[in-house]
């Protein structure tokens, strides 16, 4: 029983690792985060929870003791008290207090997002189009591929027939590839109108501005597929340009970016077939 209930807990990680991140139905939380910058992103937004429930329950209260307190029939004749000095310091020194434990982490973790621990180890080029994304790589030999969203009659060809792993309007036919726990900078323009990278696991959004070179960067902790997608309006088929990132091994990247350089296609199903053997063996070794 042990053993049985050991399999499954495996296959149910391998298949979140092989997922990673993408957007589930009802989802009212952030996707779970994939890299230290979304960590504090997401603690950053509990955090300020515990300011804007009581605040929001406080105002609720105050408003429907008004209503009842000081409705017409019950004050006949209306209160023309003009001030309160003591109300009147509290409404002033709470807000200032209060936003002022908001701003401090606010501010760390701003400038958090934008001064990179390490120098980047690896450099994307992406150029947004109207509605795709061109990636190069800059390394000894440049590498270049166009990444569209999947059509639908293509599953069998591309070797995506998993609609968990590969979801209807999110797969694209090439993702963009990195190594997990490495330093990736991605360099954001567009070649026609704006568009904006965006990557909500990795805790990066960046305007992809037409003649304009942006910079974000990020480091995936964990190997997977993440999903995310143009989050500027950029024309009729804004909402069919997502974004995808596969974070593997140090190894597989190495194998995928030499293959890559002759033939992308099969490059990315050599790769695939790699991370669904390595999947099968973790969870029959378990």
């Amino acid at each position: 029983m042990k053993t049985f209930l050991a399999g499954i807990g495996a296959s149910l990680f391998a298949t979140v690792a092989a997922h990673a991140a993408q957007p589930s139905p009802w989802e009212m939380n952030f996707q779970p985060a994939g890299s230290d910058i979304m960590r504090q992103i997401t603690w950053f937004e509990h955090y300020t929870l515990w300011f804007i429930v009581p605040i929001t329950l406080l105002v609720l209260v105050l408003l429907a003791y008004s209503i009842v307190r000081f409705r017409a029939s019950a004050n006949p004749v209306a209160s023309r008290t003009s001030h309160n000095t003591l109300i009147e310091v509290i409404w002033t020194v709470g807000p200032v207090l209060i936003l002022l434990c908001i701003a401090i982490p606010s501010f760390q973790l701003l400038t958090a997002q934008y001064s990179p621990p390490e120098e980047a180890k690896l450099t994307v080029k992406a150029t947004g189009n109207q509605w795709n994304w061109d990636y190069e790589y800059q390394v000894d030999q440049p590498l270049s591929f166009n990444s569209a969203m999947m059509d639908e009659g293509d599953r069998a060809k591309l070797g995506k027939e998993d609609k968990q792993a590969y979801p209807r309007l999110l797969a694209v036919d090439h993702e963009m590839v990195v190594p997990v726990n490495t330093m990736v900078r991605v360099l954001v323009t567009a070649s026609d109108v704006i568009h904006s990278f965006a990557m909500p696991s990795f805790g990066i959004k960046t305007d992809a501005v037409p003649g304009r070179t942006n910079e974000t960067w990020f480091k995936a902790e964990k190997e997977g597929l993440y999903y995310g997608q143009c989050s500027e309006l950029c024309g009729q088929n804004h909402a069919f340009m997502p974004i995808a990132i596969r974070v593997v091994s140090e190894a597989q990247y190495g194998t995928w970016l030499e293959a890559a350089r002759t033939d992308v296609d099969k490059a990315d199903k050599d790769l695939m077939a790699e991370i669904e053997q390595s999947n099968k063996l973790a969870s029959a070794g378990n």
